[in-house]
């Protein structure tokens, strides 16, 4: 067999005729990955947007709530703020009426 260096040079290697098939496949690989990559991070930050979402709501929400619970307890609040200044007035009134009956009874001068 004679190998001459003209005839290798000529023939085609292996790896050279294949290569153009497996650079296609590798590429239309790389780009279905991509692809997948891309849509699954799109679907994932929209995901997270959506969450985001959700407690921006929830958060709204439970602020709201917070804040409603607050008034009522402001309102109540006031409420006996108001009962507490006339059972106050009232026990001063007692009290004066107390000491008057104390101051003209007859038993005070007997001592």
């Amino acid at each position: 067999m004679c190998m001459c260096p003209e005839l290798l040079q000529s023939l085609p290697r292996c790896s050279t005729v294949f290569r153009g098939r497996r650079l296609k496949r590798f590429n239309v690989q790389v780009r279905r990955l991509n692809r997948m990559r891309s849509r699954r991070t799109r679907k994932e930050s929209k995901d997270k947007a959506m969450m985001v979402v959700g407690l921006k709501s929830d958060m709204e929400i439970k602020n709201w709530k917070l804040y409603m619970l607050n008034q009522s307890i402001i309102q109540e609040n006031e409420k006996l703020r108001k009962k507490a200044l006339l059972l106050h007035q009232e026990n001063q009134a007692l009290l004066s009426q107390l000491e008057n009956k104390f101051k003209t009874s007859p038993h005070n001068n007997n001592r």
